[in-house]
């Protein structure tokens, strides 16, 4: 009985060390959590709309924010907060002082003007609602002549199929040309001017779509700085007359 009660109390000793360097452990590697992990350098990336220093107050936004593994740690159970046109952030640990923003924003072609709302309704290559805002962003064309009076987040603009495909070819078509521009507007006769600064580009019907652009970017230069309308209605591959009605 007597060496049993010895035994158990040898095992509830050798239990207690073991434990005690457990914690001492534990504590030396908070310490050096705290000491080492310590936020002196953010690499912000992917990010247009917003500067460096709006990502990094939106990531690092508590007070323990000045620990680079707690700042890791805490946005692998959580999502960043929600900030207008940006669709995510992943947050990485370059090193214990050293932490990476990836910033992923809303890929926007586009911006109808929505009455109902008062706000704008900005669309993706799916023609998908991404962000109703009163903000206007810039390198994103305003589209005009579209009767839309109310959109929903994240469904389809409800706008005509055929309507709606022709200005999302429009619109992936200037962007992957680098053209850009202010405004895309359809008239009475459902085609679209487009419109950069004072210049206006009539385009006449959408046949010819990718060829008219390919003209308009090799033109484009030499008349971007004008004011004027650029006639692109009646060209086709056979006919490279194209007329330009100067206006200053």
């Amino acid at each position: 009985m007597i060496k049993e009660k010895r035994k158990k109390k040898k095992r509830f000793l050798h239990f207690l060390k073991i434990l005690s360097i457990i914690i001492i452990v534990l504590a030396l590697l908070f310490l050096i959590a705290l000491k080492l992990f310590t936020v002196k350098q953010v690499e912000v990336d992917g990010n247009v709309l917003y500067d460096d220093e709006t990502i990094e107050n939106v990531v690092l936004n508590d007070k323990y924010s000045w620990n680079s593994l707690y700042v890791f740690a805490k946005y692998r159970f959580k999502k960043p907060e929600s900030i207008p046109f940006v669709d995510t952030m992943d947050i990485t640990l370059k090193s214990p002082h050293k932490l990476h923003i990836k910033v992923y924003e809303k890929g926007m072609l586009g911006y109808i003007y929505i009455p109902g709302i008062d706000e704008n309704a900005y669309f993706d290559k799916d023609g998908l609602v991404v962000e109703t805002s009163s903000d206007i962003v810039d390198g994103v064309p305003k589209i005009d002549g579209i009767n839309c009076d109310k959109v929903v987040l994240y469904e389809k603009l409800p706008v005509d199929d055929s309507r709606l495909k022709e200005i999302l070819e429009l619109t992936q078509a200037l962007k992957r040309e680098d053209l850009i521009p202010d405004s895309i507007t359809y008239g009475g006769e459902g085609e679209p001017v487009i419109s950069y600064g004072g210049l206006t580009v009539k385009m006449g019907d959408t046949k010819l779509l990718t060829q008219k652009i390919k003209r308009l970017k090799a033109i484009l230069p030499s008349v971007k700085d004008m004011s004027g309308i650029l006639h692109l209605e009646d060209w086709t591959e056979d006919s490279t007359n194209i007329v330009f009605d100067k206006t200053d």
